[in-house]
């Protein structure tokens, strides 16, 4: 039996969840999200408190019944507190910045980046090199701040390029000196 699936989700004062035709809805005071439910996952709200329950037992089910109260569970969260991710920018002279829904990176190529943020994703950017996402959709989120890294991953001998903020390089060994 899947642990995380048999947990409940408790549903804070101020959420709305909606129900119906193996959709689920929920709204708060940051915004509203959508998700559709394998029909093998039932989903149960009593009492302000959600529970899911297998239609058929079998282990792929289970497991489906574990990620889909995750799922919902991060829905809950994005609505009433929403999600947060910072990236760092190292190097000399990378720096980024927002105009709009585009931000910008100067990461040293010989012109700068232009990266549009999807719908639902915030950014702010402090000290030039830090890059603050925030939405209410965790997995956009995610997403957004993985093809952001991808535009300059972080490299081993210098550390320079586009990190999170809690992530850590292992640096290598530059070249060994020759011995004359």
């Amino acid at each position: 039996m899947s642990r995380i699936g048999k947990q409940p989700i408790p549903v804070p004062a101020g959420v709305k969840i909606d129900l119906k035709d193996q959709q689920i809805s929920v709204t708060g005071a940051k915004g509203t999200l959508k998700r559709e439910i394998i029909p093998e996952v039932e989903v149960v709200l009593e009492d302000n408190v959600i529970t899911l329950n297998n239609r058929i037992d079998t282990s792929k089910v289970n497991a489906f019944r574990g990620l889909t109260r995750s799922l919902i569970n991060n829905m809950v969260i994005g609505v009433t507190d929403g999600f947060r991710r910072v990236l760092v920018i190292e190097g000399v002279g990378y720096k980024a910045s927002v105009g709009g829904s585009m931000l910008t990176l100067n990461v040293g190529y010989s012109n700068p980046v232009d990266f549009k943020l999807p719908k639902g994703v915030a950014a702010s950017v402090d000290g030039n090199t830090k890059i603050v996402l925030e939405s209410i959709d965790k997995e956009l989120l995610g997403l957004t701040a993985s093809r952001i890294r991808q535009i300059r991953k972080p490299e081993p001998y210098k550390g320079k390029g586009i990190r999170y903020e809690d992530e850590h390089i292992v640096r290598k060994a530059g070249k060994a000196g020759a011995a004359a």
